[in-house]
């Protein structure tokens, strides 16, 4: 069930980061903030949990990350 979490948040907050990549707004950023913060704390949940897929899950979550950073950080930047 934790696993079907963190794939509803993370696929959710990829989408509302490209749609406030998009058309930034303080609120919408701070909503994105707070799913990618999610997604982290349950990311980090399933790898103490199972550690056995840990390379697998680091890899994947660098480049969710990475394209998130970027997104919010772009945005931020036409924002001000």
């Amino acid at each position: 069930m934790a696993l079907v979490l963190h794939i509803i948040i993370a696929l959710a907050s990829i989408i509302y980061t490209s749609y406030v990549f998009i058309s930034p707004s303080k609120k919408k950023l701070q909503i994105s903030y707070a799913l990618a913060a999610s997604t982290l704390t349950t990311g980090s949940f399933l790898l103490i949990s199972k550690p056995s897929h840990l390379v697998q899950s680091c890899i994947m979550g660098l480049t969710y990350l990475g394209f998130v950073i970027f997104a919010l950080v772009s945005a931020h930047h036409k924002l001000a």
